[in-house]
């Protein structure tokens, strides 16, 4: 079987496509003819390096994808044969509250991901795609999927009637406003581009801030809102936290999941304290979380929004246009192809 294995050092140029030897599930695990694959930008951060430097290589990228059951081992039911299915993000991460044991065993580094032509994953480290989807729109549901959809109905708490902002139109803020909209609630997004926000318009977003022409949105969206948001949806980072704490209303949520905008920067911390803020980091989720996602997925018949479909060889170009930030929902990998 080929597989995309990072080799030598890290770089993007050091991404080669490699032939591997088959490998045979063991007790309590199943192997995957895979068959899609999503980009986050986690993995382009492992491939550059800049994620965790000390990640030992090889590694097979991506954390995201969908495949067939095509073999088991021993101790795994046979009716699993031939299921679509979803490795978890954290394979040992199944419920409860997160461990660093159960942190180190993600896919796409520290564990080899999913842009392999096959891959063996735990009996227990997968679910079954949500049967209307396509495979390729069930490839971006581990990371970004579950990662909204705990900001918003886990630890956010979101009711019908409260108000969610979530930052740009990547993949994590596109299912933001998704499922804010599932949940009931009025959905604020923000973007540089006019044509990306008429995009989120038609998603249901119902209002859209330009931070280019409104470089104070946080304010913005405050009084848009009326007395400030529920729930921001911080993908930015340490650059967009400032207007991120001035958008959410007293006694708010800002759930802080990605680092677009980077990592280190001064931080104002008093309105937090004065303001009674909570800023709470969320990475992902487990198994039962991405369970009880695809049951609403499936009972509102949502479907992932995708921005471009690449080749299997196409890989490097998918990983370039990730690194420009231009895309509107997500970018995938159908290895099929």
């Amino acid at each position: 079987m080929r597989a995309w294995i990072l080799d030598g050092s890290f770089g993007l140029e050091q991404l080669t496509l490699k032939a591997r030897d088959r490998a045979e599930p063991g007790p309590g695990q199943v192997r995957l003819k895979m068959t899609a694959a999503s980009l986050n930008f986690r993995d382009l951060l492992m491939v550059r390096g800049l994620y965790n430097p000390r990640q030992p290589l090889p590694l097979i990228p991506c954390s995201d994808g969908v495949g067939v059951v095509e073999a088991v081992g021993d101790g795994v039911d046979e009716g699993m044969l031939g299921q679509r299915v979803m490795p978890i993000f954290a394979q040992g991460w199944l419920a409860g509250a997160p461990t660093r044991e159960k942190l180190m065993s993600t896919l796409g580094g520290p564990l080899d991901g999913t842009l392999a032509e096959e891959m063996v994953v735990s009996a227990d480290g997968v679910v079954e795609v949500p049967e209307h989807l396509t495979d390729v729109e069930a490839a971006t549901l581990p990371c970004a999927g579950v990662t909204a959809w705990n900001a918003l109905a886990e630890q956010g708490g979101i009711r019908a009637g409260q108000t969610v902002l979530t930052l740009g139109t990547g993949g994590v803020s596109i299912f933001a406003l998704q499922f804010g909209r599932l949940l009931g609630a009025r959905v604020f997004i923000t973007s540089s581009k006019e044509e990306k926000l008429a995009r989120a318009r038609a998603l249901g977003a119902e209002e859209c801030i330009n931070y280019v022409e409104n470089p104070k949105w946080g304010k913005v969206a405050a009084e848009l809102a009326g007395d400030g948001v529920d729930l921001v949806v911080e993908v930015g980072g340490a650059g967009t936290l400032e207007q991120s704490v001035r958008a959410v209303k007293i006694g708010g949520r800002i759930s802080l999941i990605g680092v677009l905008s980077g990592g280190v920067e001064a931080f104002n911390v008093i309105p937090v304290l004065m303001r009674n803020l909570r800023i709470q980091g969320v990475i992902v989720g487990h198994r039962e979380m991405f369970e009880a996602m695809n049951r609403a997925i499936e009972f509102h018949g949502m479907r992932p929004v995708v921005d471009r479909v690449y080749g299997f060889e196409e890989v490097p170009a998918a990983f370039e246009d990730l690194g420009k930030g231009e895309h509107f929902g997500k970018l995938c990998i159908d290895l099929t192809q």
